[in-house]
C-alpha cells in the first residue's frame, strides 16, 4: 500500500454547518443505539487512532464519546512510557488497557509508536521496530479472535495545514496547552514520520484489521468519516 497518503484527497469537506450538526446527531444516535448491544453482548470494542500532531484525533473522538455513556468507556492518551513500563516490553503497558466484555476502549495514539515515534526518534533499535509488525498484528489477530471489534484509523493533513494549526493554537490562551516543543521537533521530521506511517499500512493492514485513512484537512469531514466508519461496522456486527 505505498504512496497511499499523498493519493488522498484532502479537499473533502462537508459544505455547511447545519448539514454537518445534522449528520453528527444521527451518527451519536445510532452509536449509543449500538452501545447497548455491545453492553449485552460478549463483545468489546477497541478504536485506535493515529495520525500527524494536530490532525484533529482528539475532536474526533470527542464527537465519539460526548453521547455515550461513559460508565462503560475508556479513552486513554497514550503518552511516553513511565520509567517502570520501559522495564517491560512494551506492548505491556497496553494489555491491562484493554476493555471487558460489554465495553468500549478508544486510543488515542497507541502500541503503533513503536513503528512510527520510537522508530523515527531512535527510541528503539532497528530489530525492535521491525520485528514490531508481527508483533504487533499477533496481538491484534489474538483481540479480534477472542471476540474484540477492532477499528483503526489514520487521520492525516498536509504539513502546511499542520503549521496552520500549530500557529492558531500557539497565539489561543485557551489552546496554547495544546503545542509543545515535542509537536515542533516531530514536524522537522515530517517526512520521516510520514514513511513510517507508510511502512506501517502495508505492513499492518490486515484482512481481521485494516486501516481506515481520514481526510482531515477539514475537520467537519473527517468527524462524519469515521463516524460513519464505526456504524457501519457495528452494523455489521450487530445487525441493523
Amino acid at each position: 500500500m505505498p504512496g497511499c497518503l499523498s493519493e488522498l484527497d484532502l479537499s473533502k469537506q462537508i459544505e455547511t454547518k447545519s448539514d454537518y450538526r445534522e449528520k453528527v446527531q444521527d451518527l451519536q444516535l445510532q452509536l449509543l443505539h449500538f452501545q447497548r448491544k455491545i453492553l449485552d453482548s460478549k463483545r468489546n470494542v477497541i478504536l485506535v487512532f493515529e495520525g500527524p500532531d494536530a490532525a484533529g484525533k482528539g475532536g474526533v473522538i470527542k464527537r465519539i464519546t460526548e453521547k455515550l455513556d461513559p460508565r462503560i468507556l475508556r479513552v486513554y492518551s497514550i503518552v511516553k512510557p513511565t520509567e517502570d513500563e520501559y522495564r517491560h516490553h512494551y506492548l505491556w503497558r497496553f494489555w491491562n488497557k484493554i476493555p471487558a466484555q460489554g465495553e468500549i476502549a478508544i486510543f488515542d495514539r497507541s502500541w503503533y509508536g513503536r513503528v512510527l515515534v520510537e522508530r523515527v526518534e531512535g527510541f528503539c533499535t532497528e530489530k525492535e521496530w521491525r520485528r514490531a509488525y508481527d508483533e504487533i498484528n499477533a496481538m491484534e489477530k489474538t483481540l479480534v479472535d477472542g471476540g474484540s471489534i477492532f477499528l483503526k484509523f489514520y487521520l492525516h493533513i498536509s504539513k502546511e495545514e499542520q503549521l496552520r494549526r500549530f500557529e492558531q493554537r500557539a497565539a489561543d490562551p485557551y489552546k496554547h496547552w495544546k503545542i509543545s516543543e515535542e509537536d515542533w521537533r516531530n514536524r522537522r521530521r515530517w517526512k520521516e514520520h510520514i514513511e513510517a506511517a507508510e511502512d506501517m499500512f502495508e505492513r499492518t493492514t490486515t484482512k481481521y484489521v485494516p486501516w481506515t485513512l481520514v481526510e482531515s484537512e477539514f475537520k467537519w469531514y473527517a468527524r462524519i468519516k469515521v463516524l460513519k466508519t464505526i456504524v457501519k461496522k457495528f452494523g455489521q456486527e450487530f445487525g441493523e
